[in-house]
């Protein structure tokens, strides 16, 4: 059984007992979250629409972090123009504990 989550502008395929990064949730680690935006589940048969309109996924906060340092560079031929910055996105690791469908 899967189901497919909705959450940080991003679609994740998810099925009990696993462990995702998603964008940062504001939740500690050890709490409970639940994601209420299903957009599909199947189990043997595929539900979208109205048949997963009540559809939840329980997940428990594993951890908060950051990611890998991406380098952004900027950069103008014939200027003397550069400028070098790092960017770290934070993310939230979570375990999918049940699929209520």
């Amino acid at each position: 059984m899967y189901a497919i989550i909705a959450t940080g502008g991003k679609q994740y395929k998810v099925s009990e007992g696993d462990v995702i990064k998603v964008e940062k949730l504001e939740a500690e680690a050890g709490n409970t979250v639940t994601f209420d935006q299903v957009i599909a589940v199947s189990d043997g048969s595929l539900k979208v629409g109205d048949a997963v309109a009540k559809a939840t996924v329980s997940a428990t906060v594993m951890e908060q972090g950051r990611g890998r340092k991406v380098i952004v560079y900027k950069y103008k031929r014939k200027t003397g123009y550069h400028k070098k910055n790092g960017h770290r996105q934070a993310y939230t690791q979570v375990k999918i504990d049940k699929i209520n469908a």
